[in-house]
Formats: C-alpha cells, sequence, structure tokens
C-alpha cells in the first residue's frame, strides 16, 4: 500500500525528526513524501506515531490505489491512478 504524505504548518525541526524521508516545499504545503506501508495496521501506527510529532495534526496522509492491466499479446499496463482518498485530515 502506498500513501502520500503532506505536513504543513509545523516548523523545520519537527520536518527533519520524521520518520520517511521526502521533499520540503514552499508554498501551502512544507513537506510532501511517498510512504509505503505492508497493512493498515502499519499505516495506523504510523498516524501515530505524526500526531506525537507533528502537534495539531497538520498532516494529510492519503492512500493512493493503483491498477494493472494485463492485455492481450503480452503488454502491461501497470501505475494507473484510480483514486487518491484522504486517511487522516486534522
Amino acid at each position: 500500500m502506498e500513501a502520500i504524505l503532506l505536513v504543513w504548518g509545523v516548523r523545520d525541526e519537527v520536518l527533519r525528526g520524521l520518520p520517511v524521508e521526502g521533499h520540503w516545499l514552499y508554498g501551502e504545503y512544507d513537506f510532501i513524501a511517498k510512504v509505503e506501508f505492508g497493512s493498515n495496521v502499519e499505516m495506523e501506527e504510523f498516524e501515530k506515531t505524526l500526531r506525537h510529532l507533528i502537534d495539531g495534526g497538520r498532516f494529510k496522509l492519503m492512500p493512493v490505489k493503483i491498477s494493472g492491466l494485463k492485455r492481450e499479446g503480452g503488454e502491461n499496463e501497470t501505475s494507473i491512478l484510480e483514486n487518491v482518498g484522504i486517511k487522516a485530515v486534522p
């Protein structure tokens, strides 16, 4: 399972302490990262960790659903974005 993490309105020290690698942004959001989880339970534990690190819950964790097709002739088409849903909104 993959998700996109967006963080805003936090100090640089908080961003440096996040348990994921990502990119700092300048604008509405301060940080973006792609995160991967083995299960929903793992994602929920990650959310709990974020809530402790980011006071006020100023983040969105948006699971990304990906589909794939196998066509006749052996061609495969993957990584088609079907839906992005917001998992955690403060």
